[in-house]
């Protein structure tokens, strides 16, 4: 069962929660939502608020739904997720039930969706999106080593308006 707590007391290492063990970004609502699985992202503090930074490329389904809602969470899961994250990250919502293929289950909370088996879920209020542009890469090797299709990322930052740990 997962219990709210307050961010200040969060302590993680970033460099391994998302870059190596993955984690879930998810939006909408009972009536309809989708997630992902992303493995780049960040926290930290901007405009004075503690935030949540992700990236969403335009062909993924889950674009949609946090293009559409005020909300989306960050849901990161103990070992033995594995498969299940690798699942949500290869397999489109459109055309799958990620979350009963994966063995995990939906928890509707504060008006958005997140994960129960999740260890720490973070519900963030989106407050701000801004498509990547290929004139601001300063490193060309960057963009060509990650975008051969030129399918730039959104940028997403959240406000972290609630966390809660298992």
């Amino acid at each position: 069962m997962l219990k709210e707590f307050d961010i200040s007391g969060l302590s993680f290492n970033p460099f391994e929660r998302i870059g190596s063990d993955w984690c879930l970004i998810t939006a909408g609502s009972e009536s309809g939502f989708n997630t992902m699985t992303a493995s780049w992202g960040g926290v930290g503090i901007l405009w004075n608020k503690p935030v949540a930074t992700c990236y969403i490329r335009p062909q993924r389904y889950t674009k949609k739904f946090v293009d559409n809602a005020e909300y989306f969470t960050l849901s990161f899961f103990p070992k033995g997720y594995r498969k299940a994250l690798n699942l949500c990250g290869t397999v489109s919502g459109r055309d799958h039930d990620k979350p009963k293929e994966a063995g995990i289950t939906p928890l509707f909370t504060d008006g958005t969706a997140a994960f129960e088996e999740a260890d720490l879920v973070l519900i963030c209020k989106k407050l701000y999106a801004q498509e990547m542009a290929e004139k601001c890469f300063t490193d060309p090797g960057t963009l060509n080593k990650n975008y051969p299709q030129k399918d730039l990322h959104t940028i997403y930052i959240g406000e972290i308006v609630k966390a809660y740990r298992a």
